[in-house]
């Protein structure tokens, strides 16, 4: 593992796949430092542009020949093996780090590193707790799994000693940090493949704990969360729980539910300190504002300051994200790909005030998808009508022959389109965008005024959501 010590005598640093939201923080605070910093990326995106703009020189296609001289080549687990860059780089001599072993690295640079996990939440709390340190002013850092509105980005590179840090739980890649306080917002069963079953993920979640210098910051109505607590060794660390429950040091109580819109009491130690307002809904988005407002006050951040940067929160991109409304239907994006995240989210679209509530659900890998399928099938019947895409197999081959259709046939309500097998594998941008097409086709024609249409999952599903809404408007145009 790379140490400070050995980073004294870096002077270039090249990133592949620079253009993604978790590598782009990293190189703008190697950037603020100071520096060399080159990059590679597939895409033409706005977050390339970003990093363009800071100076720093970018490779579109990843080619051998782009590492040039350098001495630290960091890259992400979503890079192949077989990637050309990739093989280049580690036959450099130059030294190689996955972006997880860079990130931690980089949280022992800060005295306060408020480091944000779970398995589900941990961008939303992270964009929240980053909000109220911008609006106290605060000259932080932080590294965030999406982007938010008010820093255009997914990251911060500042001058001070607080970094807020989203830490995932994926392959134990959180244990490679140097939390100060470690924020725990829930403990789940995913990452099968690798954890094999939710005693494992618990003690991840123990070590993650034991590893904080200064406090814990917990959901304390959790009862995976407090499991993994409790197995914890404390220490002289502060020990803070959060809820809805009175039993904790901070809980909330809900006085209303107004559109996208809700309101709530916050308590400390059974005292009534403030009345919030979030713009998100949800009662886990209650709970992920209590989480920010715990670490926000551990930090020693004020009420006020609290109370205006979550009035001016209104979710990070791809976090229940209004996308377009028309005629009289909504669209919504959603990064929840997790049974457990579908339900909340198609819950809280089941609590407002819409006729009826359409899931768009693009599966995630195979592996995830067979392992999961019946959660996911059960999260799914909580909307009037499912419709399911391709699933995205992502890093992995369809060694164990999953298909849409497995998944559907075991939703009720559902609807599915999914490409014929023997190209499903191998499938291109063509075949994706028909897919997406004949999913917004379905939608558009089905659809009716008062519908709330959802996409969800973490691949580009958002996409569809745009093709429905230009389908929308050609439909109302006549």
């Amino acid at each position: 593992m790379l140490t400070n010590e050995e980073l004294k005598n870096i002077k270039h640093v090249h990133f592949i796949g620079i253009g993604g939201s978790g590598m782009y923080p990293i190189a703008q605070i190697f950037h603020s430092k100071g520096f060399y910093i080159t990059g590679s990326d597939n895409n033409e995106t706005d977050t390339l542009q970003a990093v363009r703009n800071m100076g720093i020189e970018v490779f579109l296609g990843q080619r051998a020949e782009n590492i040039g001289d350098a001495d630290l080549i960091i890259y992400t687990a979503a890079i192949m093996a077989d990637n050309p860059e990739l093989i280049a780089a580690k036959a450099s001599g130059a030294i190689c780090c996955e972006r997880a072993e860079i990130l931690g690295l980089v949280t022992s640079w800060y005295e306060n590193a408020l480091c944000v996990c779970g398995t589900h939440g941990k961008t939303t709390a992270s964009s929240m707790l980053t909000q109220i340190f911008v609006s106290e002013g605060r000259d932080i850092s932080c590294v965030i799994g999406g982007k938010l509105p008010s820093i255009n980005g997914s990251g911060l590179a500042g001058a001070g000693e607080t970094m807020v840090c989203e830490a995932c739980e994926f392959e134990d890649h959180f244990l490679k940090l140097f939390p100060d306080a470690a924020i725990i917002l829930n403990v789940d069963a995913d990452h099968l493949e690798y954890f094999k079953n939710l005693d494992n993920i618990i003690k991840s979640f123990t070590k993650f704990a034991d590893m904080a210098s200064s406090a814990v910051i917990y959901n304390g109505d959790d009862a995976n969360t407090c499991t993994a607590v409790k197995r914890s060794d404390p220490k002289d660390k502060a020990m803070i729980s959060f809820g809805f429950d009175e039993k904790n040091d901070y809980y909330a109580k809900i006085i209303s539910k107004k559109g996208l819109v809700t309101t709530f009491d916050v308590f400390y130690k059974n005292e009534h300190v403030t009345t919030l307002r979030i713009h998100v809904p949800g009662d886990h988005n209650v709970l992920n504002a209590l989480a920010a407002v715990a670490a926000a006050r551990y930090s020693g951040v004020d009420w006020e300051p609290i109370e205006k940067g979550l009035d001016n929160f209104f979710g990070a991109i791809r976090r229940f994200q209004k996308i377009d409304e028309v005629g009289g239907i909504t669209i919504v994006d959603d990064y929840g790909h997790h049974p457990k995240e579908i339900e909340c989210t198609l819950k809280a679209a089941k609590s407002l005030d819409f006729n009826r509530v359409w899931a768009v659900f693009q599966p995630f890998t195979y592996s995830r998808t067979k392992l999961l399928m019946d959660d996911f099938a059960r999260a799914l019947e909580i909307a009037d009508i499912a419709v399911i895409t391709d699933i995205m197999g992502s890093r992995e081959k369809n060694t164990d022959h999953i298909y849409t259709e497995m998944l559907g046939e075991k939703t009720k309500n559902a609807k599915w389109f999914f490409t014929e097998h023997d190209v499903v594998d191998e499938q291109t941008a063509q075949q994706k965008e028909f897919n997406f097409n004949q999913c917004a086709g379905y939608i558009a024609e089905n659809a009716k005024p008062g519908d709330i249409v959802i996409t969800t999952g973490c691949g580009d599903v958002y996409k569809l959501a745009r093709i429905l809404a230009g389908k929308l408007h050609d439909k109302e145009k006549g």
